[in-house]
């Protein structure tokens, strides 16, 4: 009886392995290779699969999405001789799992040399300037050749980007100090156009400022004279209206005497000849208030003018230092 339950034991873990090894489970995005007796039988898609169990195996597991991977920094040379490290960053995708899986060993592997041999091509044929500053058209042009060998491997290279280009710390310090230099420069240049500029502003504030204060002056001496005028108009018409006579001239000029000694320079000064004109006729009007009701009668206020004056002829020219002696006010 031991024997027989033994026998159904074993009967029931076969088929148990043999149920489990029959059903495959496939998750999405991802595919399977089966071999049967070793040789390329189909390939099995996302979902449920049913597969002989002890005759077909499960070769490969592929994933399908697009993968991402980062190769470790290589040495290249560039056309001037200067060795630069470049990382790499590799965007690919699985097209053909059988092609993935018997085209080529190790398709990682593969593409990482790929890059590295392509990279060292196209960088051999830049200098180091343009190395530094070619970043699209070494990516295109490195996606360019390993789309095509990575075609028949069932890959396609969806995008590759440089991480970072390392020149020596030799350049590195050299290319730091340029630049340092050319924003010294960038600044001076700055700063000198600035103060030009300001130096320009300011020419052209004090420029407007004289042309304000001119025409200020100007106006103000415009109306000084307008007000002058105006004055003087008044004055004479004042003057004429009033009809003055000899006696008020007189007095005018006896209170403008003392106006031409006035100030610290004046040394020496000359009485016109008019003043005694006007002493004349101002000692006669004092004379004719005398003669009145307390004095001895009214007297003329000067000689009369000659007929020659009243009509018009021209006085003889007297020379008025020799008529009126000099007066020295100290």
């Amino acid at each position: 009886m031991e024997p027989v339950l033994i026998v159904l034991v074993i009967l029931v873990v076969l088929s148990f392995i043999a149920l489990i090894k029959t059903i495959q489970v496939i998750p999405q995005a991802s595919a399977a290779i089966v071999e049967r007796f070793g040789r390329y039988t189909r390939t099995l898609n996302a979902g449920l699969n049913i597969v002989v169990p002890f005759i077909d195996t499960i070769r490969n597991r592929i994933d399908l999405r697009e993968q991402v991977v980062p190769f470790p920094p290589q040495p290249v040379i560039t056309q001037d001789n200067l060795v630069v490290n470049i990382d790499t960053v590799i965007y690919y995708q699985v097209t053909d799992p059988r092609a993935a899986t018997y085209e080529v060993a190790s398709y990682i592997q593969a593409i990482e040399q790929l890059t590295v041999t392509t990279l060292r091509n196209i960088i051999g044929g830049m200098d180091l300037e343009r190395t530094l500053t070619s970043r699209e058209e070494i990516n295109a042009a490195l996606r360019g050749v390993l789309d095509e060998a990575t075609g028949k491997w069932g890959i396609r290279v969806n995008r590759v980007e440089l991480k970072a280009i390392e020149p020596p710390t030799s350049i590195q310090d050299s290319m730091e100090k340029q630049m340092r230099a050319d924003r010294d420069k960038r600044a001076a240049i700055l700063t000198a156009e600035g103060t030009k500029q300001a130096a320009i502003l300011t020419a052209e504030g004090q420029k407007q400022a004289a042309v304000l204060e001119a025409e200020g002056e100007a106006q103000a001496a415009v109306l000084r004279a307008d007000g002058e005028a105006a004055a003087i108009r008044t004055v004479f018409e004042s003057i004429h209206a009033g009809n003055p006579d000899q006696k008020l001239l007189a007095y005018q000029y006896l209170q403008t005497l003392p106006k031409l000694a006035e100030g610290n320079a004046n040394k020496l000064w000359i009485i016109p000849s008019e003043v005694g004109d006007a002493l004349k006729g101002l000692g006669g009007a004092f004379a004719g208030f005398a003669g009145g009701p307390g004095g001895g009668g009214h007297q003329p206020a000067g000689p009369t003018p000659p007929a020659d004056l009243d009509k018009g002829a021209a006085r003889p020219r007297v020379d008025p230092a020799r008529e009126y002696p000099s007066i020295d006010p100290e």
